[in-house]
């Protein structure tokens, strides 16, 4: 890349070029309660110190608050409506059937990574698990792109790298794990350190937030460890912007997971779909706080949407229309229907589907309203324009447009 004064339009933004390295770094069911914990337990020494150097600020998620549409919505810095990701999971009414949505062609977006590696960028992608791998490495031809889940298997012709354990010096980690998510950091490091690449995307997996609050033990070693990786990142000379996918709350009542079930109120002909849905449910049964409902062409669309809304836990019931105007979503991806659950209720479809035995009692999840508030940290002044609504796909945008990069 040249001169910072060259400007990239992507989806109808544009970017300068980065005069420092760029890393981004999605801390998966992230929320301020959960650093600001780790602060105050004396455990984040880096990130207490940030506001001295850089700007601590709070922007939001897009809704659902789900893992794959605000990653992507990161990499292609424009909303589910534009990119088409809705969610990790729907219901595909060109095959009549219900599809994990990790497959490029449901992609309707560039990504940022790919337009930059046109001009020359050298780009480096590492998510947790390799759901999010296809999607954020689409159009990369040159790019390193990998999952941690699956690092073992990186090729130079699938991945743009091979022998990543040796580059990492870590054993492959267990998908349950934190190690999942200190091994994306580890290797962010090594590639900055090897490669120096000039856009770096690291994404990492919620099992710890989905298992622990903040402020516990297990959570606040997993921000101590994340915090030396901020530190090391910052050292290299990033330019370093930390923000979320999304929140996490406790969805429970009574020593229980607290769940409404959908599929009775939606009636007959009704199809209840949880976007939540991906292969890893050991933490979260599938359970979120967003549904969309499809309903047959005969149904009382008003009357189900009373019945659902009138259901304690149930916080919004919105038409497709209503639903697509609020939060950016693409009007072919989702039902007739839009069920948001409050802070502690999360959505299902019916009991006989959940396997609530792998939760120990404890439902910690999200996907609606009360989680789409993110931390958005970066390690360098900006100034946000007044008015501008912050959400954590401006990650680039900021970084690249309104950061300091020579520090």
């Amino acid at each position: 890349m040249n001169a910072a004064s060259d400007v990239l339009e992507v989806n109808g933004r544009s970017y300068r070029a980065p005069a420092a390295p760029v890393v981004v770094v999605c801390i998966d069911g992230s929320e301020a309660d959960y650093h600001e914990q780790a602060i105050a337990a004396g455990l984040m020494p880096y990130l207490a110190e940030l506001p001295e150097h850089g700007t601590s600020l709070v922007g939001e998620c897009t809704m659902p608050s789900f893992t794959n549409p605000n990653n992507i919505s990161i990499a292609t810095g424009v909303p589910p409506a534009v990119h088409g990701i809705c969610g990790n999971y729907f219901y595909d009414a060109e095959s009549d059937s219900e599809v994990m949505m990790n497959d490029p062609r449901y992609l309707r977006a560039p990504t940022i990574f790919a337009e930059f590696e046109r001009i020359g960028a050298k780009v480096a992608v590492v998510t947790a698990k390799d759901k999010l791998r296809r999607l954020l490495g689409e159009g990369l031809e040159k790019g390193v792109c990998f999952s941690a889940e699956h690092a073992d298997r990186a090729t130079t012709a699938d991945n743009g790298i091979t022998d990543v354990l040796d580059l990492v010096g870590r054993p492959l980690p267990s998908v349950y794990s934190a190690d999942l998510s200190e091994f994306v950091m580890a290797a962010g490091v090594a590639l900055l350190e090897r490669d120096r690449p000039d856009l770096m995307y690291l994404s990492l997996t919620d099992f710890i937030q989905h298992k622990h609050a903040p402020g516990s033990p297990v959570a606040n070693d997993f921000y101590a460890m994340l915090d030396r990786y901020f530190k090391r990142l910052d050292e290299l000379g990033a330019v370093l912007v930390i923000t979320a996918d999304h929140g996490m709350n406790a969805k429970t009542a009574g020593g229980a997971p607290n769940v409404v079930y959908l599929d009775e109120l939606a009636g007959p002909g009704g199809r209840v779909v949880l976007p939540i849905t991906d292969p890893y449910t050991v933490h979260h049964g599938a359970l979120g706080s967003f549904a969309t409902v499809h309903l047959p062409a005969e149904a009382d669309v008003p009357a189900i949407a009373g019945r659902i809304a009138g259901v304690p836990g149930v916080q919004q019931v919105l038409r497709r229309e209503e639903a697509c105007e609020a939060f950016e979503l693409p009007a072919d991806r989702i039902g007739e229907l839009v069920v948001i659950g409050d802070r502690n209720t999360a959505l299902g479809t019916s009991p006989d589907r959940h396997d609530l035995t792998q939760l120990d009692g404890h439902l910690r999840s999200h996907g609606g309203l009360t989680e789409q508030e993110v931390p958005f940290l970066i390690n360098r002044p900006v100034q946000v324009p007044d008015g501008h609504r912050l959400r954590n796909f401006d990650a680039y945008w900021v970084a690249l447009n309104l950061g300091r990069q020579d520090r």
